[in-house]
């Protein structure tokens, strides 16, 4: 894979941030974590952390083939879509004790002054309980669109839903920046045409044209420096 970031056209402008939810807005990782590692022990086999940084971005039934695969188990497919809800129950058990406070340091200011600024907002995971999440921590309204598991066949790496959230605000993908911290959502807003903004570490997110920490160290002057300077090298080629 090219380890170049996808640049930006230069007639394009800034319109649209579309995020991730779990590492960009909230992290209910470790929630995650702790429902596989619970199926994995039913299953009769450890379930490590390490293991689990393969499950960051993609869907909740290739989320269990993964796991399946450490454990080295074949199941029948009732035996895997009964496990597959086990696994989110217990995961909504944890995540609807959160509390709005649980919202990742500078996730909600980013949005607010998104919105202030006049650009769309939408939300695209792989979850499908992504809704149901934003209700709970009471940041719907900060979301023109949200675009779930539910609502694309393929998920990340596949560009659909950053593309079908895209059209649903009614911008086109070139002025679209997108937030992710998987590398797996980096791929699909390349995949997509968008401007790619990784969320946390440099070296694994090589792919996205840059990278912050958090939001919470990054403003839309900055965000929009970027963009430019990603323009003008595509303009100078």
């Amino acid at each position: 894979m090219s380890h170049v970031p996808a640049p930006v056209s230069r007639a394009a402008s800034l319109k649209a941030c579309l995020f991730d939810l779990d590492g960009v807005i909230i992290d209910t990782a470790r929630y995650h974590y702790l429902a596989w590692k619970e199926i994995a022990r039913e299953l009769g086999f450890a379930f490590t952390e390490e293991d689990n940084e393969r499950l960051k971005g993609v869907s909740r039934v290739r989320s269990l083939e993964i796991l399946l695969e450490v454990g080295g188990i074949t199941l029948d497919d009732a035996t895997k879509a009964r496990l597959a809800e086990k696994k989110n129950g217990r995961y909504l058990e944890y995540v609807l004790k959160m509390a709005p406070e649980e919202i990742l340091p500078g996730a909600k200011d980013f949005l607010v002054d998104c919105r202030r600024d006049g650009l769309k907002t939408g939300l695209v995971s792989a979850s499908k309980n992504a809704a149901t999440v934003l209700n709970h921590l009471q940041i719907r309204a900060l979301f023109d669109a949200i675009i779930d598991g539910n609502a694309v066949a393929k998920t990340k790496p596949a560009p659909d839903g950053f593309l079908a959230c895209a059209h649903l605000i009614g911008v086109t993908p070139q002025c679209c920046a997108v937030f992710e911290d998987a590398e797996v959502g980096i791929e699909a807003a390349r995949a997509a045409g968008m401007f790619s903004v990784g969320i946390g570490d440099a070296k694994r997110l090589n792919n996205a044209n840059f990278v912050v920490s958090g939001l919470k160290v990054l403003s839309l002057d900055a965000l929009r420096a970027r963009w430019t300077a990603a323009s003008d090298r595509r303009a100078s080629r």
